[in-house]
């Protein structure tokens, strides 16, 4: 199996949603690689600047074992892609049932995908109708793990979240 995990962001991005998580995947004994839509330096909220390791359309999922989306505005910019091709992109994860790693905002990209009715999970409160006018089963927790789902709130959840994507990764 790859040991490879695809972080799928874009410009705004909340910097520690990207590096905490990231820094876990790593110590897990896994790569990381950044897909973003035009595969560019990706530009923190925070003033972080990551350097993008290809782009979304250039980017094959069947490559990597997990997904990371972290959240800040990065999840709603995302959405905008014309092709959607990043929803493309994180759709071959779910289905695939490869784990899925999702933090504040990230979750609500999650709905471009159609596949998130009937899922648990949870996300920060702002996007929590969204997700149920999807047909998710949202609750207000640490982190929600649904199979290969694994979500979370915010960076006040990292302790649990991180545990969660190194089991996952086991």
């Amino acid at each position: 199996m790859t040991k490879k995990v695809a972080v799928l962001m874009t410009d705004l991005v909340e910097d520690s949603e990207y590096t905490v998580p990231k820094d876990t995947i790593l110590e897990a004994g896994y790569e990381v690689e950044v897909v973003s839509p035009e595969g560019k330096v990706v530009e923190g909220k925070q003033g972080g600047k990551f350097e993008a390791d290809v782009s979304v359309a250039d980017a094959n999922a069947e490559d990597y074992a997990a997904l990371l989306v972290p959240g800040g505005f990065s999840p709603d910019v995302l959405r905008g892609d014309a092709e959607d091709r990043p929803a493309k992109f994180a759709k071959h994860f779910l289905e695939a049932d490869k784990p899925v790693f999702a933090i504040c905002h990230g979750p609500q990209f999650l709905i471009d995908t159609g596949l998130l009715k009937g899922r648990n999970l949870t996300s920060v409160k702002n996007v929590k109708t969204d997700l149920i006018n999807a047909g998710a089963d949202w609750e207000d927790k640490s982190v929600i793990v649904d199979n290969n789902l694994v979500t979370s709130r915010t960076p006040d959840d990292f302790d649990d979240f991180t545990k969660a994507i190194e089991e996952a990764l086991k």
